[in-house]
Protein backbone atom coordinates (compact mmCIF):
# COMPACT_ATOMS: atom_id res chain seq x y z
CA UNK A 1 0.00 0.00 0.00
CA UNK A 2 1.09 3.52 -0.99
CA UNK A 3 2.21 6.52 1.75
CA UNK A 4 -0.19 8.63 0.55
CA UNK A 5 -2.64 5.27 1.13
CA UNK A 6 -1.85 5.49 4.58
CA UNK A 7 -1.96 8.40 5.52
CA UNK A 8 -5.63 8.62 3.81
CA UNK A 9 -7.02 5.70 4.75
CA UNK A 10 -7.97 2.55 5.01
CA UNK A 11 -9.82 0.97 1.69
CA UNK A 12 -8.97 -3.16 2.27
CA UNK A 13 -12.11 -5.31 2.71
CA UNK A 14 -12.00 -4.78 6.08
CA UNK A 15 -12.39 -1.05 6.34
CA UNK A 16 -16.14 -1.69 3.79
CA UNK A 17 -17.49 -4.27 7.35
CA UNK A 18 -17.57 -0.91 9.35
CA UNK A 19 -19.19 1.34 7.19
CA UNK A 20 -21.18 -1.03 4.19
CA UNK A 21 -24.05 -2.08 6.52
CA UNK A 22 -26.13 -2.99 3.54
CA UNK A 23 -23.28 -4.88 1.36
CA UNK A 24 -23.19 -2.31 -1.79
CA UNK A 25 -19.90 -3.41 -2.39
CA UNK A 26 -21.11 -6.68 -2.95
CA UNK A 27 -23.64 -5.62 -5.15
CA UNK A 28 -20.91 -3.96 -7.46
CA UNK A 29 -18.59 -5.96 -7.41
CA UNK A 30 -21.59 -8.56 -9.07
CA UNK A 31 -22.18 -6.39 -11.58
CA UNK A 32 -20.81 -8.46 -14.44
CA UNK A 33 -23.03 -10.91 -12.88
CA UNK A 34 -26.21 -8.60 -12.98
CA UNK A 35 -25.57 -8.17 -16.83
CA UNK A 36 -25.65 -11.65 -17.78
CA UNK A 37 -28.88 -12.37 -15.55
CA UNK A 38 -30.77 -9.24 -17.25
CA UNK A 39 -29.55 -10.77 -20.32
CA UNK A 40 -31.54 -14.00 -19.37
CA UNK A 41 -34.39 -11.86 -18.68
CA UNK A 42 -34.42 -9.96 -21.69
CA UNK A 43 -34.20 -12.83 -24.13
CA UNK A 44 -37.04 -14.54 -22.07
CA UNK A 45 -39.56 -12.10 -22.07
CA UNK A 46 -42.04 -12.21 -25.38
CA UNK A 47 -42.13 -8.85 -26.71
CA UNK A 48 -44.40 -8.48 -29.81
CA UNK A 49 -43.75 -4.62 -31.52
CA UNK A 50 -45.37 -3.61 -34.69
CA UNK A 51 -42.17 -1.41 -35.89
CA UNK A 52 -44.33 -0.19 -38.75
CA UNK A 53 -46.01 2.51 -36.64
CA UNK A 54 -43.12 3.44 -34.57
CA UNK A 55 -41.99 7.15 -35.42
CA UNK A 56 -40.23 8.10 -32.26
CA UNK A 57 -39.32 6.18 -28.56
CA UNK A 58 -39.91 8.12 -25.89
CA UNK A 59 -38.14 6.56 -22.53
CA UNK A 60 -39.94 7.62 -19.35
CA UNK A 61 -38.22 6.99 -16.11
CA UNK A 62 -36.67 8.79 -12.88
CA UNK A 63 -32.80 7.90 -11.62
CA UNK A 64 -31.20 4.72 -12.79
CA UNK A 65 -34.01 4.34 -14.67
CA UNK A 66 -33.50 7.47 -16.76
CA UNK A 67 -29.46 6.70 -16.99
CA UNK A 68 -30.40 3.47 -18.42
CA UNK A 69 -32.42 5.53 -20.91
CA UNK A 70 -29.18 7.72 -21.52
CA UNK A 71 -27.13 4.98 -21.89
CA UNK A 72 -29.19 3.02 -24.21
CA UNK A 73 -29.69 6.72 -26.31
CA UNK A 74 -25.84 6.68 -26.46
CA UNK A 75 -24.93 3.44 -27.27
CA UNK A 76 -27.63 3.34 -30.56
CA UNK A 77 -27.52 6.96 -31.54
CA UNK A 78 -25.29 5.03 -34.73
CA UNK A 79 -27.72 2.60 -35.07
CA UNK A 80 -31.46 4.29 -34.76
CA UNK A 81 -33.54 5.77 -37.54
CA UNK A 82 -35.92 7.44 -35.25
CA UNK A 83 -35.57 9.77 -32.72
CA UNK A 84 -34.97 9.29 -28.73
CA UNK A 85 -35.71 11.13 -26.02
CA UNK A 86 -35.31 10.59 -22.42
CA UNK A 87 -38.43 12.21 -20.23
CA UNK A 88 -37.82 12.89 -16.88
CA UNK A 89 -41.30 14.42 -15.63
CA UNK A 90 -44.85 13.51 -14.81
CA UNK A 91 -46.07 14.73 -18.37
CA UNK A 92 -44.29 13.48 -21.60
CA UNK A 93 -43.91 15.47 -24.72
CA UNK A 94 -46.83 16.53 -26.71
CA UNK A 95 -45.44 14.76 -29.77
CA UNK A 96 -46.41 11.36 -28.05
CA UNK A 97 -48.98 9.30 -30.00
CA UNK A 98 -50.06 5.68 -31.87
CA UNK A 99 -46.42 6.26 -33.30
CA UNK A 100 -44.75 6.42 -30.41
CA UNK A 101 -42.89 3.86 -28.43
CA UNK A 102 -42.90 4.19 -25.18
CA UNK A 103 -40.61 2.52 -22.57
CA UNK A 104 -41.81 2.98 -19.27
CA UNK A 105 -39.31 1.67 -16.70
CA UNK A 106 -39.63 2.46 -12.64
CA UNK A 107 -37.36 -0.29 -10.32
CA UNK A 108 -40.14 -0.22 -7.54
CA UNK A 109 -42.68 0.06 -10.11
CA UNK A 110 -44.00 2.93 -7.40
CA UNK A 111 -42.16 5.89 -9.18
CA UNK A 112 -44.44 8.52 -8.59
CA UNK A 113 -43.43 10.62 -11.93
CA UNK A 114 -43.07 7.30 -14.11
CA UNK A 115 -46.71 6.26 -13.00
CA UNK A 116 -48.28 9.61 -13.76
CA UNK A 117 -45.69 9.19 -17.55
CA UNK A 118 -47.15 5.59 -17.93
CA UNK A 119 -50.89 6.75 -17.37
CA UNK A 120 -50.63 9.50 -20.32
CA UNK A 121 -48.79 7.06 -22.91
CA UNK A 122 -51.67 4.71 -22.48
CA UNK A 123 -54.21 7.22 -23.03
CA UNK A 124 -52.31 8.74 -26.46
CA UNK A 125 -52.18 4.96 -27.04
CA UNK A 126 -48.78 4.55 -27.86
CA UNK A 127 -46.73 1.09 -28.29
CA UNK A 128 -45.81 0.00 -24.54
CA UNK A 129 -43.49 -2.48 -22.48
CA UNK A 130 -42.37 -1.82 -19.41
CA UNK A 131 -39.61 -2.67 -17.26
CA UNK A 132 -40.26 -3.17 -13.15
CA UNK A 133 -39.41 -5.78 -10.29
CA UNK A 134 -43.55 -5.45 -9.82
CA UNK A 135 -45.70 -2.73 -7.39
CA UNK A 136 -48.12 -0.39 -9.13
CA UNK A 137 -46.71 -0.40 -12.52
CA UNK A 138 -46.28 -3.83 -12.91
CA UNK A 139 -49.97 -4.14 -12.12
CA UNK A 140 -51.24 -1.65 -14.37
CA UNK A 141 -49.38 -2.85 -17.33
CA UNK A 142 -50.63 -6.29 -16.69
CA UNK A 143 -53.67 -5.58 -16.74
CA UNK A 144 -53.46 -3.23 -20.09
CA UNK A 145 -51.67 -5.91 -21.45
CA UNK A 146 -48.80 -4.39 -21.85
CA UNK A 147 -45.32 -6.58 -22.12
CA UNK A 148 -43.52 -6.68 -19.17
CA UNK A 149 -39.64 -7.19 -18.42
CA UNK A 150 -39.74 -8.65 -14.63
CA UNK A 151 -36.36 -7.71 -12.95
CA UNK A 152 -35.64 -8.73 -9.54
CA UNK A 153 -36.35 -6.22 -6.52
CA UNK A 154 -34.73 -5.52 -3.26
CA UNK A 155 -32.05 -3.50 -4.84
CA UNK A 156 -30.84 0.09 -4.26
CA UNK A 157 -32.33 1.10 -7.59
CA UNK A 158 -29.15 2.80 -8.41
CA UNK A 159 -27.17 -0.75 -8.29
CA UNK A 160 -29.67 -2.38 -10.36
CA UNK A 161 -28.60 -0.40 -13.73
CA UNK A 162 -28.16 -3.49 -15.22
CA UNK A 163 -31.31 -4.97 -15.21
CA UNK A 164 -32.74 -1.29 -15.68
CA UNK A 165 -30.65 -0.85 -18.92
CA UNK A 166 -30.29 -4.53 -20.83
CA UNK A 167 -34.22 -5.16 -20.64
CA UNK A 168 -34.50 -1.41 -22.97
CA UNK A 169 -31.69 -2.38 -25.31
CA UNK A 170 -33.50 -5.72 -26.61
CA UNK A 171 -36.74 -4.03 -26.32
CA UNK A 172 -35.48 -1.72 -29.16
CA UNK A 173 -34.29 -4.96 -30.86
CA UNK A 174 -37.42 -6.70 -30.97
CA UNK A 175 -38.74 -3.07 -32.28
CA UNK A 176 -36.97 -3.84 -34.88
CA UNK A 177 -34.80 -0.71 -34.35
CA UNK A 178 -31.27 -2.18 -33.20
CA UNK A 179 -29.38 -5.38 -34.29
CA UNK A 180 -29.16 -8.23 -31.73
CA UNK A 181 -27.02 -6.75 -28.53
CA UNK A 182 -26.06 -10.01 -27.38
CA UNK A 183 -22.51 -9.91 -28.33
CA UNK A 184 -21.54 -6.55 -27.09
CA UNK A 185 -23.84 -7.05 -23.70
CA UNK A 186 -21.65 -10.94 -23.66
CA UNK A 187 -18.23 -8.37 -23.86
CA UNK A 188 -19.34 -6.41 -20.94
CA UNK A 189 -20.01 -9.08 -18.77
CA UNK A 190 -16.65 -10.98 -19.53
CA UNK A 191 -15.16 -7.49 -19.14
CA UNK A 192 -16.45 -6.35 -16.09
CA UNK A 193 -15.39 -9.67 -14.55
CA UNK A 194 -11.80 -8.53 -14.82
CA UNK A 195 -12.02 -5.10 -13.92
CA UNK A 196 -13.33 -6.49 -10.44
CA UNK A 197 -10.01 -7.72 -9.87
CA UNK A 198 -8.34 -4.94 -10.84
CA UNK A 199 -10.45 -2.92 -8.91
CA UNK A 200 -11.64 -4.24 -6.05
CA UNK A 201 -10.68 -3.91 -2.63
CA UNK A 202 -8.21 -7.15 -2.31
CA UNK A 203 -5.94 -5.16 -5.07
CA UNK A 204 -4.30 -2.93 -3.13
CA UNK A 205 -3.17 -0.93 -5.73
CA UNK A 206 -5.50 0.16 -8.60
CA UNK A 207 -6.99 2.89 -10.59
CA UNK A 208 -10.18 3.28 -8.26
CA UNK A 209 -8.70 3.56 -5.27
CA UNK A 210 -5.77 6.14 -6.87
CA UNK A 211 -9.02 8.42 -8.26
CA UNK A 212 -10.96 8.38 -4.84
CA UNK A 213 -7.69 9.15 -3.01
CA UNK A 214 -7.27 11.92 -5.69
CA UNK A 215 -10.80 13.37 -5.50
CA UNK A 216 -10.98 12.68 -1.85
CA UNK A 217 -11.71 15.93 0.21
CA UNK A 218 -12.54 17.84 -3.34
CA UNK A 219 -15.56 18.75 -5.24
CA UNK A 220 -15.35 16.81 -8.67
CA UNK A 221 -16.38 17.94 -12.21
CA UNK A 222 -16.89 14.79 -14.28
CA UNK A 223 -16.18 16.23 -18.06
CA UNK A 224 -16.69 14.01 -21.11
CA UNK A 225 -17.48 13.59 -24.63
CA UNK A 226 -21.19 14.60 -25.44
CA UNK A 227 -21.75 11.95 -28.19
CA UNK A 228 -21.37 8.70 -26.34
CA UNK A 229 -20.38 9.13 -22.70
CA UNK A 230 -22.17 12.59 -21.28
CA UNK A 231 -24.72 10.13 -19.98
CA UNK A 232 -21.72 8.22 -17.94
CA UNK A 233 -20.53 11.76 -16.26
CA UNK A 234 -23.89 11.78 -15.25
CA UNK A 235 -24.17 8.70 -13.68
CA UNK A 236 -20.76 9.18 -11.96
CA UNK A 237 -22.19 12.64 -10.04
CA UNK A 238 -25.35 10.16 -9.49
CA UNK A 239 -23.48 8.02 -7.15
CA UNK A 240 -21.00 10.25 -6.25
CA UNK A 241 -23.90 12.17 -4.16
CA UNK A 242 -25.60 8.83 -3.61
CA UNK A 243 -23.07 6.66 -2.51
CA UNK A 244 -20.48 8.94 -1.23
CA UNK A 245 -22.74 11.68 0.03
CA UNK A 246 -20.01 14.32 -1.70
CA UNK A 247 -21.62 17.24 -4.48
CA UNK A 248 -20.27 16.98 -7.50
CA UNK A 249 -21.40 18.49 -11.26
CA UNK A 250 -21.07 17.11 -14.78
CA UNK A 251 -21.26 19.03 -18.11
CA UNK A 252 -19.74 18.20 -21.79
CA UNK A 253 -17.90 18.79 -24.61
CA UNK A 254 -17.63 20.52 -26.61
CA UNK A 255 -20.32 23.08 -25.11
CA UNK A 256 -18.93 23.61 -21.73
CA UNK A 257 -16.10 25.63 -23.86
CA UNK A 258 -18.49 28.21 -25.00
CA UNK A 259 -19.79 28.83 -21.71
CA UNK A 260 -18.58 27.21 -17.96
CA UNK A 261 -15.28 27.44 -18.99
CA UNK A 262 -15.24 30.95 -18.08
CA UNK A 263 -16.42 30.04 -14.47
CA UNK A 264 -12.71 29.46 -14.24
CA UNK A 265 -11.70 33.32 -13.55
CA UNK A 266 -9.50 35.26 -11.06
CA UNK A 267 -10.94 33.44 -7.40
CA UNK A 268 -8.46 30.99 -7.30
CA UNK A 269 -8.68 30.03 -3.98
CA UNK A 270 -12.13 28.75 -4.32
CA UNK A 271 -11.19 26.70 -7.70
CA UNK A 272 -8.29 25.30 -5.77
CA UNK A 273 -11.38 22.86 -4.17
CA UNK A 274 -12.66 21.12 -7.45
CA UNK A 275 -10.88 18.54 -9.29
CA UNK A 276 -11.33 17.68 -12.97
CA UNK A 277 -11.75 14.48 -13.70
CA UNK A 278 -11.70 13.84 -17.55
CA UNK A 279 -13.94 10.38 -19.16
CA UNK A 280 -12.42 9.56 -22.41
CA UNK A 281 -13.41 7.11 -25.13
CA UNK A 282 -10.76 5.97 -28.59
CA UNK A 283 -14.09 7.37 -30.74
CA UNK A 284 -14.49 10.97 -29.25
CA UNK A 285 -14.60 13.75 -32.27
CA UNK A 286 -11.32 14.87 -33.13
CA UNK A 287 -12.62 18.04 -32.55
CA UNK A 288 -13.33 17.74 -29.23
CA UNK A 289 -10.04 15.98 -28.17
CA UNK A 290 -8.38 19.22 -29.18
CA UNK A 291 -11.05 21.06 -27.23
CA UNK A 292 -10.46 18.96 -24.08
CA UNK A 293 -6.49 19.36 -24.83
CA UNK A 294 -6.94 23.17 -25.07
CA UNK A 295 -9.53 23.21 -21.93
CA UNK A 296 -6.76 21.46 -19.82
CA UNK A 297 -4.54 24.23 -19.93
CA UNK A 298 -7.32 26.26 -18.52
CA UNK A 299 -8.00 23.71 -15.76
CA UNK A 300 -5.08 22.80 -14.61
CA UNK A 301 -3.48 25.84 -13.37
CA UNK A 302 -6.45 26.77 -11.39
CA UNK A 303 -8.02 23.47 -10.05
CA UNK A 304 -5.93 21.00 -7.69
CA UNK A 305 -5.67 18.66 -10.36
CA UNK A 306 -6.74 17.07 -13.21
CA UNK A 307 -6.97 13.34 -14.40
CA UNK A 308 -7.81 11.54 -17.03
CA UNK A 309 -9.64 7.68 -17.51
CA UNK A 310 -9.93 5.87 -21.11
CA UNK A 311 -12.54 3.66 -21.48
CA UNK A 312 -11.61 -0.26 -21.98
CA UNK A 313 -12.79 -2.89 -24.02
CA UNK A 314 -14.06 -2.95 -28.02
CA UNK A 315 -17.80 -2.88 -28.63
CA UNK A 316 -19.03 0.91 -27.27
CA UNK A 317 -21.28 -1.13 -24.98
CA UNK A 318 -18.65 -2.71 -23.07
CA UNK A 319 -16.43 0.63 -23.52
CA UNK A 320 -19.47 2.62 -21.46
CA UNK A 321 -20.16 -0.27 -18.84
CA UNK A 322 -16.22 0.16 -17.82
CA UNK A 323 -16.15 3.52 -17.04
CA UNK A 324 -19.72 2.73 -15.16
CA UNK A 325 -18.45 0.17 -13.18
CA UNK A 326 -15.04 2.34 -12.30
CA UNK A 327 -16.93 5.41 -11.26
CA UNK A 328 -19.26 2.90 -8.86
CA UNK A 329 -16.25 1.45 -7.31
CA UNK A 330 -14.84 5.13 -6.99
CA UNK A 331 -17.57 6.34 -5.57
CA UNK A 332 -17.77 3.05 -2.55
CA UNK A 333 -13.83 3.89 -1.58
CA UNK A 334 -15.13 7.67 -1.26
CA UNK A 335 -17.88 6.60 1.28
CA UNK A 336 -15.49 4.44 3.06
CA UNK A 337 -12.62 7.78 3.18
CA UNK A 338 -15.77 9.82 4.23
CA UNK A 339 -17.04 7.50 6.63
CA UNK A 340 -20.85 6.71 5.65
CA UNK A 341 -22.87 3.83 4.51
CA UNK A 342 -22.95 4.10 0.71
CA UNK A 343 -26.75 2.71 0.93
CA UNK A 344 -29.06 4.76 3.06
CA UNK A 345 -30.48 7.84 1.25
CA UNK A 346 -31.96 9.34 3.95
CA UNK A 347 -32.92 13.09 2.07
CA UNK A 348 -34.52 11.09 -0.94
CA UNK A 349 -36.66 8.86 1.20
CA UNK A 350 -37.78 12.19 3.56
CA UNK A 351 -38.71 13.87 0.16
CA UNK A 352 -40.47 10.88 -0.60
CA UNK A 353 -42.32 10.53 3.10
CA UNK A 354 -43.29 14.74 3.12
CA UNK A 355 -44.62 14.42 -0.24
CA UNK A 356 -47.10 11.39 0.75
CA UNK A 357 -47.86 13.74 3.23
CA UNK A 358 -48.90 16.50 2.38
Amino acid sequence: MSEITKAAGDLSLQAFSTYDKSGMLERVLRFSEQLRHAQEIAQGTEVRLERSRIRNVCICGMGGSAIGGDLVRSFSADQLSVPVVVNRDYTVPNFVDEGTLAVVSSYSGNTEETLSAYEQVCQRRAQVVCITSGGTLGEQAGRNGHPVFVIPGGFPPRSALGYLTVPLLYALHYAGLLVDPSPQVAEAVSLLAELNEEYGPDAEANLAKELSLHLHGSVPLIYAAAARVDAVALRWKGQLAENAEMLAFCNSFPELTHNEIMGWGPNREVNQRFRVVYLKDRQDHPQVVKRMALAREVFEPQAGSVFEVRSRGESLFARIFSLIFLGDMVSLYLAVLNGVDPTPVKHIESMKRRLLQS
